[in-house]
């Protein structure tokens, strides 16, 4: 069944209008408190204890190769494996804890968005009821904490009509602001136009869809094997990397084109290969390898994708991704609990860039973006008096 588009247009206008703010208001950037910029830290991760418990029985069961079980055995064994893995568990289950780190350092807002691999290594049904029971869990966070949290719904790829009518809810009843996915499901990547029902449905609900990385699929998984590299030293963006691309090459923006992708940890490499993939894509076009697109590639991702900070703390990093994607598509992030928020804290305000920028990048571009300026049910109002 296809997604009636302007169904979700039409009564998801309708739910949000009593909570949405005017656009003027969405425009605003949040109070800035004397003396620093609000920081908006867009990619940090959470679980519940229900799905705690799924990973560790998923990890422990020897039923699959897949890489991203060296990190749920660390995380999710009981006992975690080493100080490590049982401080990410902690952090990923304690709110109360976060918040105090947050209040730390000065950090005034977390974006929440499910850890990987969120719901995407369970069976459709389990996934499906899973995405409703953590999705409403993470509401409740947010209205308890409407100043300090604003979050990330989950779907299940593994049935997308009924992950759809999900996104629609998250929207609309949950008042969540955008929608996560850990890269390829099943070893399968979003440009199969079987889940292009899931685009339809973020496109005509207007909110951005974060593509988090995992370690890469089964198909390509064997090289990232030794030396650690199939997480976060390299695998989880060659991973990420590669499903954006996929999505590009496959026409998904021509056929979305107000469909908006967010990616962490610098845009996980695609942003320094934009050359090349232009000057390719032409050469095999001519030749009739591949589908000719509206658009150069390189163009595709200035419309239709913004890069996060995530876990990559380089000024170098930073001042060239905003030379090639400009300053409105590039927003900070800690990648909490994964990276420590100190260092995250420091590397932007010690970042080489003017001050507009830096507003931009610390919280103005995830305001707009992700529609924080109406997350919850206080608006800007109560960001402000939470910084009184």
């Amino acid at each position: 069944m296809r997604v009636d588009r302007r169904s979700f247009l039409g009564g998801g206008a309708m739910a949000l209008s009593g909570a949405e703010l005017t656009s003027s208001a969405l425009s605003a950037a949040p109070i800035q408190p004397l003396g620093r910029h609000y920081r908006i830290a867009t990619e940090e991760a959470f679980t519940t204890p229900e799905l705690a418990n799924e990973y560790r029985r998923i990890a422990q069961s020897g039923s699959s190769k897949s890489l991203d079980l060296i990190l749920m055995r660390t995380i999710f064994n009981d006992p975690p494996m080493g100080s490590l893995g049982e401080q990410f568990r902690r952090q990923l289950l304690n709110m109360d804890e976060r918040l105090h780190i947050m209040d730390q350092n000065g950090v005034d807002m977390h974006l929440l968005s499910l850890t990987i691999p969120g719901v995407q290594m369970f069976e459709r049904d389990a996934a499906i009821a899973a995405t409703g029971t953590s999705n409403d869990y993470l509401a409740d966070v947010v209205r308890r904490h409407p100043t300090r949290f604003a979050g990330l719904a989950a779907f299940a790829p593994q049935d997308p009509t009924r992950s759809a009518r999900e996104m629609q809810r998250a929207i609309a009843s949950l008042r969540l602001n955008g929608f996560i996915i850990n890269s390829h499901t099943n070893n399968e990547y979003l440009d199969n136009e079987k889940y292009w029902e899931i685009f339809e449905a973020a496109e005509a609900l207007d909110r951005p869809i974060y593509l988090h990385p995992r370690s890469p699929s089964d198909g390509m998984a064997e090289p990232f094997r030794d030396y650690q590299l199939g997480g976060s030293m390299w695998g989880y963006a060659i991973e990420a990397g590669t499903h954006a691309v996929r999505l590009i090459m496959s026409g998904v923006f021509d056929r979305f084109p107000k469909l908006k992708i967010v990616l962490g940890h610098m845009g996980e490499d695609v942003p320094y290969w934009l050359w090349r993939l232009d000057y390719m894509h032409a050469r095999r076009t001519s030749q009739g390898q591949v589908k000719k697109l509206a658009l150069k590639p390189s163009e595709y991702f200035l419309r239709n994708f913004a890069v996060t900070t995530s876990g990559v703390e380089s000024h170098d990093v930073l001042n060239y991704v905003l030379r090639v994607l400009g300053a409105d598509n590039v927003m900070w992030a800690i990648d909490y609990p994964y990276q420590p928020t100190a260092p995250a804290v420091a590397f932007m305000d010690t970042a080489p860039i003017a001050d507009a920028v830096k507003a931009k990048v610390y919280h103005s571009n995830a305001a707009r973006i992700f529609r924080l300026a109406s997350a919850g049910a206080t608006g800007l109002s109560a960001l402000g008096a939470h910084l009184l």
